[in-house]
């Protein structure tokens, strides 16, 4: 526990000294530029007694139980090698005290990008990388520049999803009615996707996953299943050798905004197992829509599916689960406020297990974030963020909530140190 502490002590002196004013780091290797970039991630919070799901709880956000007000949140660096002006090698690597390992990766692609002068483009990737869906966490390390915590639906996507495999884009730039995209990707390794929006149901936070992490499961549906926690389960393995896919559709005009419609289907085998862990099917499909009005940015997203599994013996369990948020996001400048921007969203999200009577694990909620940031500096990043969250869901009743109904809320200010 010494080590561990003593680690995330220096790490976190590292990061400050670095975080300098400065830009990103531009080195030569063998003739080729490597640019490193990342960020020191500081926070104060006030988070609910509840214990957060990271810990096993049934807690909706990244904080909360024990714990000191003060955390040192993250260390995030991203190292891009550009192998010519086409190629580009991307690796983007995290510590934070919830790892278990001290650090983890969470991208690592070869990303081709080749110029074009006529209407007609393209770009791939090649690795493990987050998949092409929000509109919103845009920045890097699965960040979102409007708050500090993402919508439910952008929580989920970066703790449960992550392509393992390849993706494309083609995109037909016209003249008159905007640029329209279609974007194709093939992936493995994503079989237990589905296992925390049915277990756990909708969260609210900024931490995504590692790819060689291994989360916790909560304690009370363990206990449910007469299963014995603490239990952990991986996000990012290969267990039925079926590759899946998504494919979607993105129009985009200038001065109007940008439509986007995705299918998503992992193509899971909810029947087999390896090691003793199954396979989860998981698909849904996602619709987003981001418009500018002058200083003022508008975001939606809705996405809706189902994941299903089933256990040697037993029924074919189905968890139908969806979300949908509106983020409006003003940059203060116009009253003579430029450094500073003022972003709100309202969440609402479900989930319902297939049973003959109602589930103790079926849930309904809602969420409201309302954040301040101020950046005069390229260096520093400084945000103020609420998120007040109400879920109904009777399991909250084998943790102490009599009533099934949660309110919770969270208070961070949060200090982000960039090199």
């Amino acid at each position: 526990m010494f080590a561990r502490r003593h680690f995330y002590t220096v790490l976190t002196a590292a990061l400050l000294f670095a975080a300098t004013p400065v830009c990103a780091v531009e080195l030569d290797v063998a003739g080729m530029p490597l640019t490193l970039s990342g960020y020191g991630d500081l926070r104060m919070v006030t988070s609910p007694k509840m214990d957060s799901w990271l810990d096993g709880g049934l807690g909706k956000f990244r904080y909360g139980g024990k714990g000191g007000n003060f955390r040192f949140a993250e260390g995030v660096v991203q190292a891009q090698l550009d192998i010519n002006d086409t190629v580009s090698a991307v690796t983007l690597l995290r510590a934070e005290p919830k790892q278990r390992s001290g650090v983890d990766a969470l991208e690592a692609y070869v990303s081709l990008h080749p110029q074009s002068d006529g209407n007609v483009s393209w770009s791939a990737k090649l690795g493990a990388f987050f998949p092409t869906i929000s509109l919103e966490n845009d920045d890097i390390g699965w960040t979102s520049p409007y708050t500090l915590t993402p919508s439910a639906i952008n929580t989920w996507i970066g703790e449960e999803l992550r392509t393992i495999g390849t993706e494309g884009t083609a995109r037909w730039r016209t003249d008159n009615v905007g640029t329209f995209s279609l974007t194709g990707a093939l992936f493995g390794s994503n079989d237990q996707a589905g296992v925390l929006i049915a277990d756990r149901g909708w969260t609210m936070h900024d931490r995504a996953t590692g790819l060689f992490e291994k989360v916790r499961q909560p304690d009370a549906t363990l206990r449910l299943r007469r299963q014995t926690p603490p239990g952990r389960t991986g996000e990012f393995s290969e267990i039925d050798h079926r590759a899946g896919w998504y494919a979607g559709l993105a129009w985009q005009m200038p001065g109007i905004g940008k439509l986007t419609a995705l299918r998503y289907d992992n193509q899971g085998d909810p029947t087999i197992a390896r090691g003793g862990v199954y396979a989860w099917t998981t698909k849904f499909w996602n619709f987003g829509a981001r418009t500018q009005v002058g200083d003022l940015v508008l975001i939606s997203q809705y996405l809706a599916g189902f994941t299903s599994i089933k256990l040697a013996g037993m029924a074919e369990m189905v968890t139908k689960f969806q979300s949908g948020f509106l983020l409006a996001s003003y940059d203060l400048r116009s009253w003579d406020m430029p450094d500073f921007r003022a972003s709100i969203r309202g969440d609402v999200f479900q989930t319902r297990r297939i049973a003959a009577a109602p589930h103790v694990q079926s849930e309904d909620g809602n969420a409201v974030t309302a954040a301040l940031s101020w950046q005069k500096y390229e260096w520093l990043k400084l945000t103020g963020e609420m998120v007040l969250m109400h879920s109904r869901r009777r399991e909250y009743t084998l943790v102490g909530v009599p009533s099934g109904e949660l309110g919770q809320s969270e208070i961070q200010f949060d200090a982000k140190f960039f090199f």
